[in-house]
């Protein structure tokens, strides 16, 4: 489906449909079996107007398994590569400051996000929203990858329509939970994403990710022509983009 939000914020990648599918598509990009490789990566290609495809097989990252909610992460090394190392895991990222910290965030966060999903298809496909088919089925989210200032504009639209202040959401987590596996979890608020710095390498310096279910997208695509969209404020950021 072509999307008006697209059109506003002069997106000038794909908005990137997340849908899950029993099957690969032909010419789908893929990670090779056994060879590590960021999930972020591929967000990034489906945003270029490519669809990939990921399963547990060819995932070999731990936090990508877990950030597609493909599996819960495995204690007993992942809490000491997020923190300060062990005597066996001399390499290490620092991201909390002790391993009983890591184990919190991973235990309360996605964690417990996963046992809330149903259960998974073989394949998470990344595909660019306008090539998306009806006989594929609804998409679980929609993953925009913005600029600061198409950002601006997908937040305040966010809470047109809603009045909590939360509206949208940044977790901590890695890119790939950020950008997938939270919205697919809660699909009432909407998520920034791609703060992780290990993520960060695979993507534009100036992009972030704004993520949404599926049918909080669609209510976004309806309130849009009504909204600030169509003010002269809007106009003049939409002219430096």
């Amino acid at each position: 489906m072509e999307s008006k939000i697209k059109e506003y914020i002069k997106l000038q990648n794909h908005p990137v449909a997340i849908i899950q599918s029993d099957t690969c598509p032909e010419g789908a990009t893929q990670f090779k079996e056994g060879r590590w490789g960021c999930v972020v990566a591929m967000l990034n290609t489906a945003s270029k107007g490519r669809t990939a495809a990921l399963s547990a097989e060819t995932t070999m990252c731990v936090g990508g398994k877990a950030g597609l909610g493909f599996e819960k992460y495995p204690f007993g090394w992942i809490e000491y590569f997020l923190s300060t190392g062990s005597e066996k895991v001399d390499r290490f990222e620092l991201y909390k400051k002790s391993p009983e910290l890591a184990r919190e965030f991973i235990t309360n966060g996605p964690n417990s996000m996963i046992e809330k999903l149903p259960p998974r298809k073989k394949y998470l496909l990344f595909q660019p929203l306008e090539q998306v088919t009806e006989q594929q089925g609804k998409p679980e989210c929609v993953a925009f990858m913005v600029n600061a200032d198409q950002l601006s504009g997908l937040v305040t639209l966010a809470n047109f329509d809603h009045s909590p202040l939360d509206a949208t959401k940044l977790l901590f987590g890695a890119g790939c939970a950020q950008a997938i596996l939270y919205p697919m979890v809660d699909r009432e608020h909407c998520y920034v994403g791609l703060t992780d710095p290990s993520a960060r390498k695979c993507i534009d310096k100036n992009l972030l990710s704004f993520s949404v279910s599926y049918e909080r997208f669609l209510e976004m695509e309806a309130a849009a022509d009504k909204s600030f969209f169509t003010t002269e404020a809007w106009n003049i950021i939409a002219k430096r983009i």
